[in-house]
């Protein structure tokens, strides 16, 4: 009996990717894979998506990684290179790159290569995170097409900071000031994350960057996957390793942080933070047990969580439960956390099982 798994659905991934093409149909999607496919597993998912025009990490070793597996799609470095040889190895591997700073426009000039890349520069819009500011773009955009060894394409791209915000009137002043910059240069440009994909009218551009989407959650905290024809492609399930009867008044746990306010059944279920839940889910946090909703009671241990399942019948070892993913999402389960599903997702240890479907 296998007691906590992550199954990974590579049907609803390649749903939810149709999904995204149907909302940006003018656009080629670059799908973003990077820290281990926010813990869906970096190559399976890759594999399972040939129909996606482009991957997109964070770092060299992730692509050298799909390299290595066989993907021949186009790969772009999100973060870029930072050193001479970092570059060699791009080359090598037909890497894209971003360009977010000064210096890595020299390491461009310094380079002595044959080979010509598709350079992506970044430009801040608001985000204040990477990427050049508008007053300084032109003579960057300039330095790069002078280049001794000229690009394969030059193309742009920003990213948004609260397009998740559906309200707040930020995303626009960025789509604009990115409109403005860039409209007349004929160059392919990228804008569009989960949200300003799903969210935003003119959030696409040319290519899109789905994340969280690709992985079947809403980016909106008050959003579904359902609202967006997405569907969950993890889910965390595990299993009742014993019941137990807790007279009224006892406690559960570590710290006692949780008093039966009457004679309960309280399930034990495999996963802690050592396999990637958070030990700040708080007591009334939801877990599905063979497909009823209970309620999560004291702290959330190393191994083990603790549920009532008072109002549950026919709950004994074995049972199956499901922590976050189909029937029950993700972002619920985060907010119960104080955090966001990213956290959750990524945080699935190399411990936890990955099953692959």
């Amino acid at each position: 009996m296998q007691l906590i798994r992550a199954i990974i659905d590579t049907s609803a991934l390649r749903s939810n990717l149709r999904q995204i093409k149907a909302r940006a149909p003018g656009s080629r999607v670059m799908a973003v894979v990077k820290a281990n496919a926010y813990g869906h597993g970096l190559v399976p998912t890759a594999l399972a998506l040939p129909e996606a025009d482009a991957f997109a990490v964070a770092r060299l070793e992730e692509g050298i990684a799909l390299r290595e597996a066989g993907i021949r799609e186009a790969i772009i470095l999100l973060e870029g290179v930072f050193s001479a040889e970092q570059l060699a190895e791009a080359a090598q591997h037909r890497f894209e790159i971003v360009v977010h700073d000064p210096f890595q426009v020299s390491l461009l000039e310094r380079h002595r290569g044959e080979h010509r890349f598709v350079v992506w520069l970044k430009i801040d819009t608001g985000m204040n995170r990477l990427g050049f500011r508008a007053e300084d773009f032109a003579a960057v955009l300039a330095r790069v097409r002078a280049l001794r060894t000229p690009p394969a394409e030059v193309r742009v791209m920003t990213h948004l900071a609260r397009a998740d915000e559906r309200d707040c009137p930020m995303t626009r002043q960025q789509l604009d000031r990115f409109d403005a910059l860039t409209a007349r240069l004929g160059l392919a440009r990228s804008i569009g994350n989960s949200a300003g994909i799903l969210g935003w009218e003119g959030g696409c551009g040319d290519w899109v960057r789905p994340g969280l989407a690709l992985y079947g959650i809403s980016p909106f905290p008050r959003g579904s996957s359902a609202e967006f024809g997405l569907i969950p492609v993890m889910t965390l399930a595990s299993t009742v390793i014993t019941v137990r009867r807790v007279p009224k008044g006892e406690t559960v746990g570590y710290g006692g942080a949780w008093t039966a306010p009457r004679d309960s059944r309280i399930a034990i279920v495999a996963g802690g933070y050592g396999d990637g839940l958070l030990r700040s889910l708080a007591n009334g946090a939801p877990v599905l047990v063979n497909g009823r909703r209970a309620s999560l009671v004291g702290r959330v241990a190393m191994d083990m969580i603790a549920v009532d399942v008072s109002e549950l019948a026919e709950v004994e070892v074995g049972t199956r439960c499901v922590l976050w993913g189909r029937g029950l999402e993700v972002t619920e389960v985060a907010a119960h956390a104080g955090t966001i599903p990213y956290e959750l997702l990524c945080g699935v240890r190399a411990r936890v099982p990955r099953e692959t479907i």
